[in-house]
This record gives structure tokens, sequence and C-alpha cells, in this order.
């Protein structure tokens, strides 16, 4: 079987210094988007002391200038609202607290996640997961080796997620690793890759993650998560295109978000780009 070869080619060392150079300011991402934080703006800065503001840069070169409403803005700049406490809320809606080994989930019969990385390119305001502990869960060669022997020993796993943070923050010998590994267990049909990653720096997909997917045993699910049409590009649809020709099955799964999505001609123009893009739009999560 074909293994990635870890050569620092250019698209490997792209989406790296990408990632090496986010903005993590409230004030510098105003600036470069030409907004004047007004009395509401400057209030949310101290929200990112709750949780950090990550942006890549090539996810601002979408937004739109002077706007202080874009949408894709929206998703990611601190807000004084992450200040309020609503009645009923919960920092593990989904239950997740409770893994059976560090950093594996198995929820559902049929299917277990893996928590392969805590680290996210972007950090979104929504994200469910902010509260989720994360020291406690490590993606680590440890962790995911135990994991591993838990999936061997429990035949009634055909499908195995594999979540965060964002998976695709590991790097490509380490998914080459857990590929492999996933291979050799002869019940794990199917492997679901949740991940914001491709939209928001879509040199991630890079050539030799494609190859590697291409020589794979199993099934592989790319789930998506985009918001708004306008967070799709030309870069975003050309990295789709290699993984569709090797066989990926293309998804993505949105969230319905206040001011950014949440009326039918949005939603609408978004299934829409996504079907441009051969990625095949699934029902959106709302609050639970």
């Amino acid at each position: 079987m074909a293994h990635i070869v870890t050569l620092n080619t250019p698209s490997r060392e792209d989406w790296l210094t990408q990632l090496a150079d986010v903005v993590t300011d409230p004030d510098e991402l105003l600036r470069l988007l030409n907004i004047d934080a007004d009395e509401k703006l400057l209030a949310g800065r101290s929200a990112k002391k709750l949780f950090a503001l990550r942006v890549p840069r090539s996810f601002i070169d979408r937004m739109e200038k002077g706007n202080p409403d874009d949408p894709l803005l929206r998703q990611v700049l601190t807000s004084q609202d992450e200040f309020v406490v609503a009645s009923g809320f919960s920092t593990d809606p989904l239950e997740e607290q409770h893994s059976v080994v560090p950093g594996l989930l198995h929820k559902y019969h049929n299917r277990a996640l893996l928590l392969v990385k805590g680290g996210c390119a972007v950090n979104c305001r929504y994200c469910f997961r902010r509260h989720f502990p994360y020291a406690e869960n490590q993606g680590n060669k440890r962790n995911w080796q135990t994991a591993l022997e838990y999936v061997a020993a429990h035949p009634e796993l055909d499908e195995m997620i594999f979540s965060g943070g964002d998976p695709l923050m590991a790097k490509d010998h380490e998914l080459d690793w857990l590929l492999t590994q996933l291979e050799a267990i002869p019940h794990i049909k199917r492997l679901r890759i949740h991940s914001r990653l491709p939209i928001v720096i879509p040199a991630r997909i890079t050539d030799a993650l494609v190859e590697r997917f291409s020589h794979s045993t199993l099934q592989i699910l790319l789930v998506n998560h985009i918001n708004h049409a306008n967070e799709i590009d030309e870069t975003f649809r050309q990295a789709m295109a290699k993984l569709r020709r090797v066989g990926v099955t293309l998804l993505n799964q949105s969230v319905l978000l206040r001011d950014v999505n949440d009326n039918a001609q949005t939603l609408a123009n978004l299934s829409n780009a996504l079907f441009d893009a051969g990625v095949m739009p699934v029902l959106p999560a709302c609050a639970r």
C-alpha cells in the first residue's frame, strides 16, 4: 500500500505557513477590514478571554471591507453577547464529556468518533466544543493507539468519524498512520472526516493527502462545515475537484446562524454554490 511521502512540498508548506499566520486580535481584524469599532464592537473585544479569536488571512480576504455585518465576519468576531448566560444553556449540549477512552466517543451502536486534534485553524464563535476538556483528550499517538485498540475490540463498529477541534490539523504523515491502522481493522468500512480547514485554508488539501486517500481501502467522506456562499471561492472548488477525482464523497453541514444564514434565500444560495463545487449539502444543524 502506498504511503504519504513527507517531503516539504510547496503545497504542504503553504498551508502550514498560513496556519502560523492567523489573526488573533479583534482590533487587527477590524483594521484589516477598514471597520471603525463602535461601542458595541469595542465591548465585544474582551470575549476573546472566554474563547480566543483565531482567523486565517485567506478567510479574511473573502470578507467585505467596511461591512461590520459581513456574514463571514459575524462567524468569527468576538461579541459582547458571549457574556450572556441563557436559561437552560449547557456547556456540553451533545453530552460528550464522558469518553470511553481518552479522545474516543462511542455514543451510537455502529460508529465511534475520534477527536484527532483539539485545535482549529479558525475559532468559530458558535463552537459547541469550546468548553470540551481537550487537555484530558489530547490528540497524540499514545491516545490514538488506545482508541484504535478499543475500535478493534468492538466489531459492531463499521464507521469511524474524525473530528476535533479539526482533524485536518493533523499533518499528512499523522493522517497516513491513522488511515493505515484503520485499514487493518476488518470491520471498519467507512471514514467520515468533519473539517472546516478545507474552506478556511483550501491549501490544506495537499496533493500528497489526495494521493493517500486515493489508495485507501476505506470509503472516505469529507463533511465540510460551510455556512454562507461567500465562503466558497475558486481555490476551494479546485481542492474539492481533486478529492472528487479520487472518489472522496463530499458533503457539507452548515449551522443555522442568526444574521448569517437564517433566511431561505441565503440557504438556497449556499446550496447552489455547494452543488457548483461538487459538494452535497445536508440539513443545517440548529441549536440543541
